[in-house]
């Protein structure tokens, strides 16, 4: 996202964000200071207000800048060590500023206060409590782009179940029980009337199940075995409808080149059998054609008056499904119920969506999820620790100083806080980084010897 598109869509969020810190902060403070007085009060809400939006707001704005130089995801090292350096210098000079007000410009202190020894822990204290703040916006961009991401990848998992629906749908819709209840009828009544058109029969037949099986798993096929295989399909039919039936396939192609998405032509004209009269009174004509660059198929409307149940469509939406998946080209469909067309792209390429399909690895993708839920769990405990550790310093050095108690869950909470992010990175401190994954293609290598 560009600053402008920041301050257009998100800046707004974290102005509220900010005046939410103000007033948490400012009630803690009075609360920890006792400064319940109107004067007291406010200089502590001003203090809080100062804190929250010059090193909160300012750091979500160079936040946002950053992630318009280095994506969080492709350029994961140089985003979080350009964050870190820039987080570190802007969050130093803020707090100065920000003392220099207070000190200075609001207590009438010397300028030289804000060197001096007493200051020293005022001066700490703020920049890690503000480096917490700021850890806080880095990481909701960093789990925003992550989310992101993980959406496209969801998407793509839900393309692949598409995918996989359509060819399903598109198989079962082939070897459908009535079709091949039909078929074989057809062949018992030609066995004994007509022995020689029964062998036709079944070898046209075998070779549209062999053609079905071929070609049921290709991207696109040319349109030149795609037409020869709807002329064999529809001389099975007119073997089962005979005069009932007239058909027109060209014979050749404009280009050679051109493909069509596989058994297209066989769901249309299964499609158009099944919904409309096939009699010698009412016969149904089906034209194939080539037309703009479109493969046109085309039929007389005689609906049937009860088909059983209402029609899904699931073939034409199966057909435009997979369309869309390969390329940008739409089938088009009209109807004026004398002519029912159908008009599909013909293709001389792909894009790359399929390429992605096939590129895409579940496993991978599952690993991605517990990665980044793992990395969420590790930013939100740094967070927490980040802001607490300065509060446990100060609550120390405000209330018993005499004892420095605050190194304590320093060391502990900080070591836990340490071997979480190793853990969520995958490095180990002896093993070196993704040392598990690296074994586990070690041992998988081996086992293929």
């Amino acid at each position: 996202m560009s600053i402008a598109n920041y301050f257009r869509s998100e800046f707004k969020k974290d102005l509220i964000v900010c005046l939410k810190m103000t007033l948490f902060f400012g009630v803690l403070f009075t609360l920890i200071n006792r400064q319940f007085s109107v004067r007291g009060a406010s200089i502590v809400f001003l203090f809080s207000a100062l804190y929250s939006f010059i090193l909160g707001l300012g750091n979500g704005v160079i936040n946002e800048f950053l992630n318009g130089k280095w994506d969080w995801v492709k350029q994961t090292n140089s985003r979080v060590w350009a964050g870190i350096i820039a987080t570190v210098i802007y969050t130093t000079l803020g707090v100065f500023l920000i003392h220099y007000i207070q000190y200075v410009l609001v207590f009438n202190n010397d300028f030289n206060v804000l060197f001096s020894d007493r200051l020293l822990f005022a001066h700490l204290f703020a920049i890690v409590l503000s480096l917490g703040v700021a850890a806080f916006f880095h990481a909701k961009s960093f789990m925003n782009e992550w989310k992101k991401t993980l959406n496209q990848e969801t998407t793509q998992q839900q393309i692949v179940a598409k995918t996989e629906t359509a060819k399903f749908e598109t198989l079962k819709s082939q070897i459908d029980p009535h079709f091949l209840f039909n078929s074989l009828n057809v062949l018992t009544s030609l066995i004994g009337e007509n022995p020689m058109q029964a062998e036709k029969f079944t070898t046209k037949l075998s070779k549209v199940y062999r053609y079905v099986l071929e070609q049921r798993n290709k991207e696109l096929i040319p349109i030149s075995e795609e037409l020869k295989f709807a002329k064999t399909y529809m001389e099975l039919l007119q073997m089962r409808f005979e005069d009932a039936l007239e058909f027109e396939v060209p014979s050749s192609v404009s280009n050679s080149e051109l493909k069509i998405v596989p058994l297209s032509l066989q769901l249309l004209l299964e499609n158009a059998v099944k919904h409309n009269v096939v009699s010698s009174s009412k016969p149904l004509k089906i034209s194939i054609f080539e037309d703009r660059g479109y493969l046109k198929i085309q039929n007389n409307v005689n609906p049937k008056e009860a088909i059983g149940k209402k029609s899904t469509k699931v073939g034409l939406q199966n057909i435009a499904d997979r369309y869309g998946l390969i390329s940008e080209e739409e089938v088009h469909i009209e109807n004026n119920n004398k002519i029912f067309t159908v008009s599909l792209p013909l293709l001389l390429k792909t894009n790359n969506t399929m390429k992605i399909i096939d590129d895409f690895e579940n496993s991978r993708y599952i690993k991605a999820v517990e990665k980044v839920e793992k990395m969420k769990e590790f930013y939100q405990n740094l967070i927490t620790y980040l802001i607490f550790i300065p509060i446990f310093i100060f609550i120390n050095l405000r209330f018993s100083p005499q004892f420095h108690w605050f190194y304590f869950p320093i060391i502990g909470w900080g070591i836990g806080v340490l071997f979480h992010g190793l853990e969520a990175y995958n490095y180990s401190l002896f093993l070196g980084k993704d040392w598990e994954e690296k074994k586990i293609k070690e041992l998988m290598r081996k086992d293929k010897f």
